[in-house]
């Protein structure tokens, strides 16, 4: 079950400073198959927004979150890695804000997007593990398929970042303790934010099964990062342990976690695996952060 935001907060008013081509009308629908089967999806996303959840426990901690769904760049996993995190977060005094951020176009048909979907994972290479797995995203996608994309995404991370230092006082959020979580293409979002020197500092960054510097410089401020993933996903999880290998070569705070079983899109779906303790490790990591 979703949850609906206290505020609604465009992105960009005039409309975003790049445009990324053929995306159709906006569509909401439910995941056909996989772990998070029936759970609510958005494809073809062009207005970027930022949603507003307020703490529901009674006892805000002036922190704020920023949560960026997965999704390839293609569809954002708007329930369970988007709304079921909000709930969590908010039950503990977070301010949550959820980022609907634009994507790749699919097809008008929900059938077309799924076959387009199946066809485009089908052309993954997932017998490459051990020392042969994947490094770097670009070895599994090359880069130009995604750079238009992956820039609009992170322009608008940034936006929506400063929108929320602009306005902390009036969310009740101390600029300063703001942070930012993605998961999957997400992950890879706020770890582009993290290391644009463009970017408001940020707090924290969390990296849930995906992200990378892509060869640039972690900053010698960069935030705390916690990054985790299941070396069942074969695609990305040596390209996690670079993320956290590029951190802490730069000697900047971080938290690696591998799991043994759980797959890749996890979020907040519980299987019976030991991804499903990610959460509880993430408030612990925040807690001895100082910002529970």
């Amino acid at each position: 079950m979703t949850v609906q935001p206290d505020e609604l907060v465009r992105l960009w008013p005039d409309g975003p400073p790049t445009k990324i081509e053929r995306v159709g009308p906006e569509v909401e629908y439910r995941a056909p198959v996989g772990l998070a089967a029936e759970a609510v999806m958005l494809r073809n996303v062009s207005e970027p927004a930022l949603c507003v959840f307020r703490p529901t426990n009674g006892k805000p901690n002036g922190a704020g979150v920023i949560v960026c769904p997965g999704g390839g760049w293609r569809i954002l996993a708007w329930e369970h890695e988007g709304t079921e995190l909000v709930r969590w977060l908010t039950a503990q005094g977070y301010t949550a804000f959820l980022l609907k951020y634009r994507v790749r176009g699919t097809p008008a048909l929900q059938a077309d997007c799924d076959t387009e979907m199946a066809q485009e994972f089908s052309r993954y290479d997932l017998t490459r593990t051990g020392k042969n797995a994947f490094r770097a995203l670009d070895q599994i996608i090359p880069l130009e398929a995604l750079r238009d994309v992956r820039a609009g995404a992170a322009d608008d991370g940034r936006r929506a970042l400063s929108i929320v230092r602009e306005r902390a006082k009036e969310w009740d959020v101390d600029p300063t303790r703001t942070g930012m979580i993605g998961f999957s293409a997400g992950a890879f979002l706020v770890v582009d934010v993290a290391v644009d020197p463009r970017a408001a500092p940020l707090a924290f960054v969390a990296a849930i099964y995906g992200g990378e510097a892509l060869g640039r410089p972690v900053p010698a401020d960069a935030p705390p990062l916690f990054t985790c993933v299941a070396q069942d996903d074969v695609l990305l999880y040596r390209v996690v342990e670079g993320l956290y290998s590029d951190w802490t070569d730069a000697r900047r705070s971080a938290e690696l976690h591998i799991y043994s079983r759980g797959g890749h899109g996890f979020g907040m779906v519980k299987q019976g695996t030991p991804s499903d303790h990610w959460i509880d490790q993430f408030g612990d990591w925040l807690a001895d952060l100082g910002f529970a």
